[in-house]
């Protein structure tokens, strides 16, 4: 087991090996992100409608 002050010493040793990304990176990331939760939330708003309404038409047969 290390000490505490050897421990911090590693963490700042690994802290100083990120690679941060860059405002263009960032941006482009978040845009994607908001685009595919778009999409995503569309695709299983279709797929949940779909399902409601054959649930709906077995329930209706009973």
């Amino acid at each position: 087991m290390a000490s505490p002050n050897e421990f911090f010493n590693q963490v700042k040793a690994e802290a100083r090996k990120v690679v941060w990304p860059t405002r263009q990176e960032t941006t482009t990331t978040a845009i994607f992100v908001a685009l595919m939760m778009l999409i995503l939330s569309v695709f299983f708003l279709g797929i949940d409608s779909l399902f409601g309404a054959a649930v709906r038409m077995l329930l209706s047969l009973a």
